[in-house]
């Protein structure tokens, strides 16, 4: 059994990968099973030592990884660049976590009372195709750090960063069976997760609907797990606000990853008074955008993933108004272009599903709390934008909105060193920030009577 995969921006197949069946999960998690007493047992030292060689031979391998992402998934080679070097920045982060790890002393009457935080044991991180190299070492940086083995499962169509990251950790001197990688389908192998006993906790990335199916399959053992999952996020901007920076902005923060991102800003929110200006400004950014060949230096935007995607996207365009759209290379791959549509009713599909893809939606609002309104008439909370030049309105509609991360004058939503997750269906939990490792242990009381 193996999956074909193909180069999005060509159409072309390329190499086949074996795809393990439900007992070459069992075997993986079972060699993770057996590694984790040691590895847990590794002084805080050692084991922050080992992280840092981990992380400093994926930096001496950036620019092997990001080659295989922009061939394995379209990623522009910029963007694949950064990618990598964020698994090598979050593996860094997380080496300190192993000495910092500590609990409490809480004063108690009769004694001394304390806290410590103890691994759960094996972890198994279920990572999408959007974003394989930085998903990944979300997951896996923070529960090696506090002591967990890991076996991690690829999405089966981009599995070539992950493969790789695993033989490098080997070559970092990590011990057999402390972090396996298992290519294959979600079917098989992360449903495999889910329902052995030796797995201690799921980490998923991905669709909403398959993160309800993941949660109730780990509810049956009281299974941890931790739930990244979809996004419609909204992108606000008021009349006070730098409407040319906006403008310019906004294509960033909706087309990079070809809009494969679940906190793009896929829905922008314009107070009427400068509603014209803005969509002039924006039209002229997003005719500017540059859609080509993902390993020029100069590309802003590749293709979709894969054939499906594509199909997928460009159903939410058929029927509706497209307001002006960017340009797409000729010949074969997954192409489409950066996409505008205007709404005037939020009950459209474009307005309210996660696309996931180059299609942003704007539509006007009359005043602060309307705009607060239509970001919150979502199913997600994911992420979030605010444009505005006044520190007021900035806290009040960021307390307003009901999402996980929000940026000011900005777009960034995902700092490693600082926390990330979802209100409502956009997941469970929290990633990343100082207090990622806790996640992945269980914290134990111990009364000591005097």
């Amino acid at each position: 059994m193996s999956t074909t995969l193909v180069n999005p921006a060509t159409g072309r197949e390329f190499l086949e990968v074996p795809a393990a069946t439900e007992a070459d999960a069992d075997a993986a998690i079972a060699r993770a099973h057996d590694a984790f007493p040691a590895w847990r047992d590794v002084a805080p030292g050692e084991r922050a030592r080992l992280l840092r060689a981990f992380a400093a031979i994926v930096g001496q391998h950036n620019e092997e990884l990001a080659r295989l992402e922009v061939e394995n998934s379209g990623h522009t080679i910029g963007n694949a660049r950064w990618e990598a070097g964020n698994v090598r920045d979050v593996l860094t982060y997380y080496s300190a976590a192993p000495e910092r790890l500590v609990g409490k002393q809480i004063p108690v009457p009769g004694g001394v009372d304390v806290t410590f935080h103890e691994p759960l044991g094996v972890v198994g991180v279920i990572v999408p195709w959007n974003f394989p190299m930085p998903i990944a070492g979300w997951g896996f940086a923070p529960a090696l750090a506090a002591g967990n083995t890991v076996v991690l499962k690829p999405a089966e169509i981009t599995p070539l960063t992950a493969i790789r990251i695993g033989e490098l950790a080997l070559e970092a001197g990590l011990p057999p069976g402390v972090f396996t990688v298992v290519p294959g389908k979600g079917s098989v192998v992360g449903q495999r997760f889910v329902t052995h006993p030796d797995v201690h906790k799921v980490v998923f990335t991905g669709s909403t609907e398959v993160g309800k199916q993941i949660m109730a399959g780990c509810a049956e053992q009281v299974k941890h797990v931790t739930l990244e999952l979809g996004g419609k996020s909204a992108n606000i901007v008021f009349a006070d606000a730098d409407v040319a920076g906006a403008a310019t902005a906004a294509p960033g923060a909706v087309f990079d990853n070809a809009g494969q991102d679940c906190c793009a800003r896929s829905r922008i929110l314009v107070q009427r008074s400068v509603y014209d200006e803005f969509v002039g400004r924006l039209e002229t950014a997003v005719r500017d955008w540059r859609t080509m060949d993902p390993s020029d230096e100069q590309s802003q935007m590749g293709p979709m993933v894969s054939a499906g995607q594509q199909a997928s996207v460009q159903r939410y365009l058929d029927g509706v108004t497209i307001a002006f759209q960017g340009g797409t290379p000729d010949g074969d791959g997954y192409w489409l272009p950066a996409t505008v549509v205007e709404s005037t009713d939020a009950r459209e599909p474009v307005w309210r599903e996660e696309v996931f893809g180059p299609v942003v939606a704007v539509m006007a609002f009359e005043d602060e709390d309307e705009a607060i309104a239509l970001a919150n008439d979502s199913d997600y909370g994911l992420s979030g934008s605010i444009f505005t030049h006044d520190l007021g309105r900035a806290l009040r509609v960021s307390r307003g909105v009901q999402t996980g991360n929000l940026s000011v004058n900005s777009h960034s939503s995902v700092r490693y060193w600082t926390p990330f997750g979802g209100y409502k269906m956009s997941g469970l939990g929290r990633e990343l920030g100082p207090d990622a490792p806790y996640a992945f242990t269980e914290e134990k009381n111990v009364f000591i009577a005097t």
